[in-house]
């Protein structure tokens, strides 16, 4: 037994130093590699990111606070929470359901469903949009039965909720696929076999183990839902201080020629998303630091 041990540390010992081995590279190639990343960084995330918040505050900050505070962009501002609140529970609500089903069952239709979760990646947003408009514009299939209720959906509030659901949806599916795969059924069906009923499975077993990965899916649904702006374009009408969302609501103020206004509103997005990067990076962390806790407990 003793040297059975001995023998699959050595073998584990072994394979660490092949993987340090084939991951290891010269000090030249690793510092030009290094400066090649920081110069492409410098180029289109450090200098574009600088130039947004200088020229938000280049007319001072009493014009950059007047900007943020006037009612249209409170509107937009307003608009844009709406709709990130409304469609991340919802694409949380799918993401984890088609997950749980991709990876813990099969039964026929799962590669139609793999197929349709990943739709949003293939068509264009303006294309979603456009698909809406046909569907409940005035003239679209529903259009006459929507008016007649007195209902509107495109130019309005639900179209803006539908779009931003649209082009989010396959984010925490997405994420959350790999994973439950990756971590097999075995624990699911040991608590079957105990007598848990599903529920009990899924909120004792299945969410401890997925829950960072959601996270980051909730972190990237959250944002491409505050920064959409091609689905969402088509279906708002462009209707000021009504169904502007602040994408929306920074192409009108630079098309105005406002751009101290404009680049406000883009500066408190792109605060948003160095927010999101952050919360994105902690999480990463997190995870890496839990996959070197859970080895080093399996070399133990």
């Amino acid at each position: 037994m003793a040297a059975a041990t001995t023998i699959s540390q050595y073998s584990r010992y072994n394979a660490k130093v092949a993987r340090n081995r084939a991951t290891s590279e010269p000090v030249w190639i690793r510092w030009a590699l290094i400066g090649i990343s920081l110069a492409f960084l410098t180029l289109f995330l450090f200098i574009p990111l600088a130039a947004v918040f200088t020229e938000a505050l280049r007319k001072g900050f009493e014009t950059y606070i007047a900007a943020l505070v006037e009612p249209d962009a409170l509107s937009a501002i307003q608009l844009t929470l709406v709709a990130a609140a409304i469609a991340v529970p919802l694409n949380l609500v799918f993401g984890v359901a088609a997950a749980w089903a991709i990876a813990k069952f099969e039964f026929k239709g799962k590669s139609i469903l793999i197929t349709l979760i990943d739709l949003p990646f293939a068509v264009s947003p303006v294309i979603a949009g456009l698909i809406y408009v046909l569907i409940f514009g005035l003239q679209g299939w529903f259009g006459e039965w929507l008016s007649d209720h007195d209902f509107k959906v495109i130019f309005a509030i639900p179209g803006i909720v539908l779009a931003t659901i649209f082009v989010t949806f396959p984010f925490i599916a997405r994420e959350l696929i790999p994973l439950m795969q990756a971590q097999g059924k075995e624990e699911e069906e040991a608590g079957l076999v105990l007598g848990a009923s599903g529920w009990q499975i899924f909120w004792k077993v299945t969410l401890p183990n997925i829950k960072w990965g959601l996270l980051y899916g909730v972190i990237l649904t959250n944002a491409r839902a505050m920064g959409e702006f091609g689905a969402v374009s088509v279906v708002s009408g462009h209707i000021r201080g009504l169904t502007n969302t602040m994408p929306l609501h920074v192409e009108i103020l630079y098309n105005e020629y406002n751009y101290a206004a404009a680049f406000a509103v883009a500066s408190l997005l792109a605060f948003l998303a160095l927010v999101t990067l952050a919360l994105k990076s902690f999480i990463e962390w997190q995870t890496a630091r839990s996959a070197q806790i859970n080895e080093a407990s399996a070399d133990e």
